[in-house]
């Protein structure tokens, strides 16, 4: 469904691409050995070559290469055999060599393209304009006191792949599922972890409006740093509303650099857009051009693992499932993984149904993910081969579900201790059914004189009468039986 904006003066359309920043996962920095790891003591990760001394050289660390070729090769991208890394030149205190190492007229990636699963069940390709590596700056702290600013550079130097996006993106709802997609296939690659909250992904929204029908890109505004999805999608939705009402007031958008503010729901004026030409872009003179084999880049793409398209289009062959159950479950890796062991040797459809519906409803309530679940996989399916092979019925399964969520027991101990077993005997079955019907003689009469729907409140009964432990296969056939005869 096309997202559109209603204005005085008619629809308008969003335009949007987005520039995302993934740290590479990596042990190390883009040009030296310090240390990434998250969470440490302010500038107790900082190398020489990091603070900028004087006399210090970068050397490229080539697990970041790894890194970027592999994520080029899975977003289907061609890979550039040679590169070159430039220097950004501007002034910032947590910039301290006074200008970034970067790419910019020769990236490490090309062109690719990425396939997205939407709400309604279409898909959209999105094209991938490039892929470079860079080195993230440090981190400026204005919150420490009231009259100084402090500067970190633990996350000076640390690797980053911005990936950028073509203007292919129409509203909030792709440009969210664009970065869950983008995620997903980082952290099926083991690339990325993909921790928005850590600030290992991060999102710059490039955004611009044109009413229906226009060809033309009109002037575009950038969001800076946006670190979750429901935040860039809110602002491409206020920002695109700002843009409207510019337009629609008379005035001209202005080409520049904006933040969005989560708590006033606004995006607000930070800086004048910069040009290319501004940073004055020019090849690194400590840093030879990176040449790649091809033989190189073919034993990358010998070790790619299967991805969510992949996995996506083996469910719906494999298991049958539906495509939108399928996008679902290959959304995360782990869910994935979960999934399959639930599905091994038994049907698909019905692990499917009670790992999305079942499962995931009991870890949103805990506020757990699928790696921490109560419940292992291994136990799920053993649940569900009590109800295949008819130890305890449909109903049954559900209630020891619940208490395996708060207890995480074994099903079959459950059902042993709780004496769920699921009533088979037929001579117990028929005295409940014989029961039931001679209690409620003016249903039995609608049944007689066609309502086939009562049968429904008929099993509903005999379930009650037998604590839902009645076969409901056999209570169904004997009721049809016994009430046509």
């Amino acid at each position: 469904m096309t997202y559109l904006i209603q204005g005085e003066t008619g629809d308008w359309e969003v335009v949007i691409g987005l520039e995302v920043h993934a740290q590479a996962a990596t042990a190390a920095k883009l040009f030296s050995g310090a240390a990434t790891e998250f969470g440490s003591e302010p500038n107790s990760q900082v190398s020489f070559v990091d603070a900028a001394f004087p006399g210090m050289l970068p050397v490229l660390n080539g697990k970041c290469i790894e890194q970027a070729v592999r994520t080029g090769l899975g977003l289907n991208a061609e890979i550039n055999l040679d590169s070159v890394f430039e220097r950004k030149n501007y002034f910032y205190p947590d910039l301290p060599a006074g200008y970034q190492i970067s790419q910019y007229q020769q990236p490490v990636v090309g062109e690719g393209k990425v396939t997205l699963d939407l709400a309604d069940g279409r898909t959209k390709e999105v094209g991938i304009e490039r892929l470079h590596l860079e080195q993230d700056a440090g981190k400026s702290l204005h919150d420490q006191d009231p009259r100084r600013t402090f500067v970190d550079l633990n996350r000076s130097g640390v690797p980053l792949m911005e990936i950028v996006s073509k203007p292919d993106i129409r509203g909030p709802e792709e440009a969210g599922a664009y970065l869950r997609k983008l995620r997903a296939i980082m952290r099926y690659l083991g690339t990325c972890d993909g921790n928005m909250e850590q600030g290992s992904l991060r999102c710059d929204v490039n955004v611009s409006v044109r009413q229906a029908g226009e060809n033309t890109l009109r002037t575009r505004t950038e969001i800076k740093n946006v670190n979750s999805v429901r935040f860039v999608m809110q602002a491409i939705e206020q920002e695109a509303e700002r843009q409207v009402g510019v337009y629609e007031s008379g005035g001209e958008v202005v080409q520049e650099t904006r933040l969005y503010d989560a708590g006033k729901g606004e995006t607000r004026s930070m800086r004048a857009k910069e040009y290319a030409h501004d940073y004055r872009y020019f090849p690194d003179p400590d840093l030879l051009p990176l040449r790649l084999t091809p033989e190189y880049v073919e034993q990358i793409r010998a070790t790619l693992p299967e991805l969510p398209d992949q996995r996506k289009q083996r469910y719906m062959e494999s298991y049958g499932l539906k495509p939108e159950d399928a996008s679902v479950l290959v959304a995360e890796k782990e869910a994935a993984e979960y999934f399959e062991k639930v599905a091994e040797g038994r049907d698909g459809k019905t692990a499917c149904n009670w790992v999305m519906t079942n499962l995931f409803s009991v870890l949103n309530k805990q506020g757990r993910s699928v790696t921490d679940s109560p419940i292992s996989a291994d136990k799920l399916g053993k649940l569900l081969d009590l109800m295949a092979d008819g130890t305890i019925s449909g109903r049954i399964a559900k209630d020891v579900f619940e208490i395996m969520a708060d207890t995480g027991g074994d099903p079959a101990a459950i059902v042993e201790e709780k004496g769920l077993t699921q009533i088979t005997d037929t001579s117990a079955i028929e005295a409940a059914v014989d029961t039931v019907i001679a209690d409620n003689p003016g249903q039995a009469e609608e049944y007689k004189a066609g309502n086939q729907k009562v049968i429904g409140w008929f099993v509903g009964q005999i379930m009650k009468a037998t604590q839902g432990k009645a076969n409901p296969q056999q209570v169904n056939q004997m009721l049809r039986a016994k009430l046509s005869g």
